[in-house]
């Protein structure tokens, strides 16, 4: 859909659309959200922290307008350069947006990073709603405490209580949005949703896989690169991709014994990517060592991060 197409016509509702920026603390639930918002799969989830590294926006159309979800990484105390990097991105996309959706996981509440991003909060000049993720595992009284405790603290523009793992509330957020978004055409073609690069969306969806199946054992310096990526005259596609590790050790770990886990995650990723493509996959991985990659500018620009000095 062109601008022109997506410009109010006289008589007719305008279209509406922006930028809002999730921010929370690590498995607050932001790339489950994103992902119920947007009714397909843009973010990858896993029990580990900081699986999200660089912004991924996911795009939403609700009624007449078109959202675009920034799922930011989780916001906490850095303590190596990646962490540094993660954490600066976070809070740049938020400063970015059109609306930031603060994200509490309401058994946690405020304590730790939720608390330390709420004061960094004060300094956010855009419009903000407070959204309070898990309410089903929390009773009413605990919830409205906790809302109260955070609105007390920062002036927010509305409140919601979702669970994103099931979706109760999260239309109530969309029909908000939807209405609240500045007046404009569409950013994207109707069609899509997501900006993330294909090459790009495979290899999260592969760490997504590589950290399912080893999060205790896998320490979190992993990252994935897809290298090659040919479409074939048979209508499949073949894919190379690389998991690059600090040590022996860990690529030890990554294959498993006699290279169970290496199949598994390859099994896993292969059928999900196959699924999003909607054609055959032939994927292809391989365990490379390469020592402090956290460490390697060109390694941050293939994540979308800035290197920091």
């Amino acid at each position: 859909m062109t601008e022109q197409e997506t410009e109010a016509t006289e008589g007719s509702v305008p279209t509406r659309s922006g930028f809002v920026a999730l921010i929370g603390a690590t498995n607050a639930g932001k790339s489950t959200l994103v992902n119920r918002l947007v009714g397909a799969k843009v973010s990858i989830v896993s029990h580990k922290v900081q699986t999200t590294r660089a912004i991924v926006r996911g795009i939403a159309i609700h009624d007449n307008a078109q959202i675009v979800f920034m799922d930011t990484p989780g916001i906490f105390k850095p303590r190596r350069r990646l962490d540094r990097a993660m954490v600066t991105t976070a809070w740049g996309g938020a400063k970015d947006a059109d609306f930031i959706m603060f994200l509490i996981d309401s058994e946690r509440g405020l304590k730790g990073d939720a608390e330390t991003i709420l004061e960094g909060l004060k300094e956010v000049r855009q419009p903000k709603i407070l959204v309070l993720n898990k309410v089903d595992q929390v009773s009413p009284e605990n919830l409205l405490t906790l809302a109260k405790a955070t609105n007390d603290a920062v002036a927010f523009d509305r409140t919601f209580m979702v669970s994103a793992l099931n979706g109760s509330g999260c239309d109530d957020v969309m029909d908000y949005l939807a209405k609240a978004l500045p007046e404009g055409p569409w950013y994207y073609p109707e069609d899509q949703i997501s900006d993330l690069p294909m090459r790009q969306l495979a290899a999260e969806i592969t760490r997504e896989k590589l950290f399912l199946r080893l999060h205790q054992e896998l320490p979190y310096s992993s990252h994935v690169e897809t290298e090659k990526w040919e479409e074939r005259k048979d209508g499949s596609v073949r894919i190379e991709q690389v998991i690059y590790v600090e040590r022996d050790s860990q690529k030890k770990i990554a294959l498993g014994k006699n290279g169970e886990a290496i199949k598994a995650i390859s099994m896993a990723s292969r059928k999900e990517l196959s699924e999003i493509l909607e054609q055959p996959v032939h994927l292809f991985l391989f365990v490379k060592v390469r020592e402090n990659w956290g460490d390697d500018p060109a390694r941050f620009r293939e994540m979308g991060l800035e290197f920091p000095q």
